[in-house]
């Protein structure tokens, strides 16, 4: 299961290495793992979120997730993605960024993280917007019971995410940003994506739990419905701008490592390539069901890392300290989970030995 899985990712990686080896030497090879292991680390909770969405989509849908969604992740989010960025900002072509990308490595670098205010409001936008959404629903399971079941309660309230991510980008903007008015936009643009995506993804998701027969959803091996077509297409779609917002902040952060485009490419794309390899391993696994704290311990890694890109609109937050939260707390909620497992199943075998003594045995 683990070659099965992971085959993919063992091969990105070999050629990434030889291909940066063959670029400029060991110093290259070296700067790219260095960037794969900062994109593992700063994209865990990516993993674990992107596999609760994944598991309601086929086997065929999981597979182009980690065929054509690579491509979209590593060419697109890693290479397109910042060259249209500074195009956009510095009013140039997209060919005069690339030659500037190629040849002046720090005007380019510069570029970049000019803009990077109006990155971090649409980013972070969109993960709030997610964040909010699954903290104002009541769940099976309550990690931070004491937290999470008043916030379930108040969510009944319509729209209340809107609200308060609408409220938080006006303190961001207004606060933060040195040009408000690019951030609101850019943020309000995040939200309406988020807006958008997800709700095609849960209109053709609803409309084949509706019908039963419905074409564009099956039984997938536990049971759950699993969506094809139309239902799957938005799923991935929804995938990829979620991938998108996670990836800004890695990009960026990319940059105090390494000044090149190709070399930053390079080990973003064999890191990228191993999150999706985790995130089918989850699914596969079932490692959600198991540790069911898991998704929680996400999500509030994910509501961290939104309010850390919205403080960087107008103060640099280091890297290991996004890096550092989400991995926290996610390891926090599979500990909890351990523990939870634990106690259940000393609580059925108690259980089994009460029926066992009752019975004469």
């Amino acid at each position: 299961m683990i070659l099965r899985t992971f085959g993919w990712s063992f091969a990105i990686t070999a050629l990434g290495l030889l291909a940066a080896f063959l670029y400029e030497g060991t110093t290259a090879l070296g700067l790219v793992a260095v960037l794969a292991i900062l994109e593992i680390s700063l994209s865990f909770d990516n993993a674990v979120v992107n596999a609760k969405v994944l598991e309601r989509m086929s086997a065929f849908w999981q597979r182009i997730f980690l065929t054509v969604g690579i491509a979209i992740a590593v060419f697109g989010m890693r290479l397109v993605f910042p060259l249209a960025i500074v195009a956009i900002t510095a009013n140039m072509s997209p060919f005069e960024a690339l030659d500037l990308a190629l040849n002046d490595q720090e005007k380019y670098a510069h570029a970049l993280e000019s803009a990077y205010p109006m990155i971090a409001a649409f980013g972070g936008m969109f993960l709030l917007m997610l964040f909010l959404d699954f903290v104002f629903e009541e769940h099976e399971y309550e990690w931070l019971a004491w937290l999470e079941r008043p916030l379930a309660r108040i969510g009944k309230l319509n729209q209340l995410s809107v609200v308060i991510a609408g409220g938080a980008l006006a303190i961001a903007g207004g606060f933060f940003a040195d040009d408000p008015g690019d951030v609101m936009i850019a943020g309000v643009l995040g939200m309406v994506t988020y807006i958008l995506v997800n709700g095609l993804g849960d209109l053709f998701e609803g409309a084949g739990d509706v019908d039963e027969d419905s074409e564009d959803v099956k039984r997938g091996p536990n049971g759950l419905a699993v969506a094809t077509g139309k239902a799957a297409f938005f799923l991935f779609l929804y995938l990829e701008v979620l991938d998108a917002s996670f990836s800004f902040d890695g990009v960026i952060g990319a940059f105090a490592i390494s000044t090149n485009l190709i070399i930053i490419a390079l080990g973003l794309g064999i890191g990228a390539m191993y999150i999706r390899s985790l995130t089918v391993f989850l699914v596969r696994k079932g490692t959600l069901h198991e540790y069911v704290y898991l998704e929680h311990g996400a999500m509030w890694a994910i509501g961290a890392l939104a309010f850390c890109m919205l403080v960087s609109i107008g103060h640099h937050v280091p890297e290991w300290i996004t890096g550092g939260l989400g991995a926290g707390l996610i390891i926090a909620a599979f500990l909890s989970s351990v523990v939870r497992n634990r106690n259940e199943d000393g609580k059925n075998q108690s259980s089994a030995d009460k029926e066992l003594h009752s019975s004469g045995v």
